[in-house]
């Protein structure tokens, strides 16, 4: 299983990003995915995520900005960020927990690549 992220870049402060990533491989079903961002110099942070079902949860900082989103089909996860701020700029993360690669699998746990998100003033 691999998790990819696409569309970072760079935007002015108001702007907005629209991030998705995709995981592939023999994927049954993907229980929670989830974004996080990682600045220069902190600790990796829960930006927000969202469930098989649909029920999402937002770090506070980012709520009435971000929106979470997932196509369970197509394995794959989006976050639109609007209204960005320089103090959103990181490296963005995605995650999938408890992935199940058959109905009687375990679930196990696979980060996807970074997509680095810059506003400048």
């Amino acid at each position: 299983v691999q998790l990819q992220a696409f569309g970072g870049g760079l935007v002015q402060a108001g702007g907005s990003l629209r991030l998705s990533c995709a995981a592939s491989g023999s994927i049954f079903s993907i229980n929670v995915m989830g974004w996080y961002r990682q600045a220069p110099g902190k600790q990796r942070e829960l930006v927000a995520s969202i469930s098989s079902g649909g029920i999402t949860n937002y770090a506070d900082s980012v709520k009435g900005r971000f929106t979470i989103a997932r196509d369970n089909a197509k394995n794959t996860v989006y976050l639109q960020m609007n209204s960005l701020k320089p103090e959103d700029t990181a490296a963005y993360s995605c995650k999938a927990e408890r992935v199940r690669v058959t109905r009687f699998s375990n679930g196990v746990d696979y980060w996807g690549t970074g997509t680095q998100v810059t506003v400048s003033q």
